[in-house]
């Protein structure tokens, strides 16, 4: 029986695959940006991986039932910075999201309230004593999720107020939600889809933008159907084995926008084809699987709950920004985990792999 967890213990095979999948990342930011005025993201974005991947080490060395004890005062810090951000965040293209720490880099707070809230969630569905929710526990989950999305969305910031629901509605079904309560939801959101339609006139400018161009974005092939017109090009531009590494016209002449952020996936279809692409998906599925069994041998719940947590999160990433490249989605600026540039996103997705790294760690420990 071991004492106390050691770096040893760490999950090896899935640190691995991370890698491998930050690897790729880094080697697509660079032909992405080499020849154009973004020279060097590559460089910034292996700072940011090298601060992650210490925030992983940190926070997989504190207990998790530690973190655990302290989700309520976690929660409101959460959302205290998320209300800060409101009041005085540093804005950009009409978002306020941000917060400047020290003058040196800006942070995203809505990607640290992601950790607090499977945190959260994971406290308080460990201490359901029973094996199925009650109408009150569901409408708890939902208030404790739905503060977040609201200051969230209020940003505005629907990709990522979008990602905190799936931890929830995971969280519920491991816990045990029944079955009425599953077709409520279902006939709710079945009668949101037609009200929501009908009410799209009242929506901002913007958010009625997006929708038309998710229908039909060759109406408007210069403006706002623009990305993800190009995005399809560059997809279909790169057939089964890519154009290769540098060559693809998309991509380096800058007619696909961000395509070293939230369309690197595109990037990387045109340069290394369905191959490439099926590569980097199956590693994203090697990576699931291995949080997934991670959870199974979780030595209580709320390390369970922790891991799936973890793993309904970058599930929701990957399936959205897939699906977000190609067409079948709105751009809603969700990146690709461990593969598209971003400070904040990356060091999120480290640090949670810490928290995986923590219940795995302490598995055996009494």
């Amino acid at each position: 029986m071991k004492e106390r967890p050691r770096v040893q213990d760490f999950d090896w095979n899935l640190l691995a695959i991370a890698g491998a999948i930050c690897s790729i990342g880094v080697l697509e930011i660079y032909s992405a940006t080499h020849a154009s005025a973004m020279v060097g993201m590559q460089s910034r974005q292996l700072i940011w991986i090298g601060i992650g991947l210490a925030g992983m080490i940190l926070i997989s060395s504190i207990d998790y039932h530690a973190l655990l004890e302290q989700a309520p005062a976690l929660y409101l810090f959460g959302v205290g910075m998320l209300l800060i951000v409101l009041l005085i965040g540093h804005a950009r293209s009409g978002a306020k999201r941000w917060i400047a720490v020290g003058g040196l880099m800006n942070l995203q707070v809505s990607e640290l309230m992601k950790l607090i809230i499977i945190i959260v969630l994971a406290r308080y569905l460990s201490e359901v004593r029973t094996d199925r929710l009650t109408f009150k526990d569901l409408v708890k989950i939902a208030a404790l999720t739905g503060v977040p999305v609201a200051l969230i969305l209020v940003q505005p910031d629907l990709g990522t107020a979008m990602v905190l629901v799936p931890v929830a509605a995971v969280g519920a079904f491991l816990a045990g939600i029944q079955w009425k309560h599953w077709v409520v939801g279902v006939v709710l959101i079945g009668l949101m889809v037609p009200i929501g339609w009908n009410m799209r006139h009242h929506l901002k400018p913007y958010q009625q933008q997006r929708i038309r161009t998710f229908v039909h974005p060759e109406e408007n092939p210069r403006g706002a159907g623009y990305q993800i017109l190009q995005s399809q090009i560059a997809v279909g531009s790169g057939g089964f084995w890519g154009k290769g590494f540098g060559k693809g016209s998309q991509n380096q002449l800058g007619f696909v926008p961000v395509r070293y952020s939230d369309f690197i996936l595109a990037a990387l279809a045109e340069e290394q084809g369905f191959i490439g692409v099926c590569v980097v998906l199956l590693l994203y599925l090697g990576l699931i699987l291995r949080l997934v069994d991670n959870a199974q041998k979780a030595k209580d719940r709320a390390g369970m709950f922790v891991v799936m947590g973890v793993t309904a999160i970058l599930g929701f990433h990957v399936l959205v920004n897939a699906a977000m490249v190609i067409g079948y989605m709105p751009v809603t600026g969700i990146p690709l985990p461990l593969m598209s540039y971003g400070g904040s996103a990356t060091a999120f997705v480290f640090l949670a792999l810490g928290l995986v790294m923590n219940v795995h760690m302490r598995r055996f420990v009494n």
